[in-house]
């Protein structure tokens, strides 16, 4: 887990750090400036070497940081250098592509499991994963000593699965359902919300095209847009 100083909002900016670092080390290069960092994020040098100042490791003037020293620094404060595993609830078109997704590894993230409670799924392959019937989560997690769970319901069944996996001694939920879940205050959880993300989108499309169209005669806004 990310060191409990750093401020969130670092540990937010750090994933994007660790892509830009390991695609210039993929390129050969050994060192990164600040300023880089900042011009590729749209951050400023100052935000970017407080962040990266906030995991112990200080870049050399004239030279900057030395990207495999950062990337090791990044990943061990984030705690993605200590493989966690977790499981997933709910085997649809959503749940079922985070299961076959291989690029939780690069994050310090195993998919162990992947449950569903449709008799039809049972015993079908996902990956490498078969999906397992959801009235044997608890002992799996139990003899698995897994803590994560990844919750990819329809939001009316939401609400169940998480008292359920919090019943089972599941402590970090990452929520994919559209709603909102109550949880005790000893477990974590972070939700994505794919609507959110897409209304932002949405909003900076359209004030983009405004601003590209401002000045013509009556533009037609496309109806997407409106």
């Amino acid at each position: 887990m990310a060191d409990e100083r750093i401020p969130l909002p670092s540990v937010r900016r750090f994933p994007s750090y660790l892509r830009i670092l390991m695609q210039r080390r993929d390129a050969g290069e050994r060192h990164i400036s600040a300023t880089e960092l900042a011009r590729e994020l749209d951050l400023t040098p100052i935000q970017v070497r407080k962040d990266l100042a906030s995991t112990g490791i200080e870049g050399r003037p004239k030279i900057g940081f030395a990207i495999e020293g950062l990337i090791v620094a990044i990943t061990h404060s984030l705690g993605w250098d200590n493989a966690a595993e977790a499981l997933i609830v709910g085997a649809g078109n959503l749940g079922s592509a985070l299961a076959a997704y291989d690029g939780f590894s690069a994050y310090g993230l195993r998919i162990a499991a992947l449950f569903d409670k449709d008799p039809e799924k049972i015993g079908r392959k996902v990956g490498s994963l078969t999906i397992l019937p959801v009235d044997t989560i608890n002992q799996y997690i139990k003899s698995h000593r897994v803590t994560i769970a990844v919750i990819a319901v329809p939001a009316n069944q939401a609400q169940a699965a998480a008292d359920m996996l919090v019943k089972c001694g599941i402590r970090g939920i990452w929520n994919f359902a559209p709603k909102n879940l109550r949880v005790p205050d000893d477990v974590v959880m972070q939700r994505t919300d794919l609507a959110a993300s897409f209304a932002v989108l949405s909003i900076m499309l359209r004030r983009k095209y405004q601003e590209e169209t401002q000045g013509e005669e009556d533009p037609q806004i496309p109806s997407a847009m409106r």
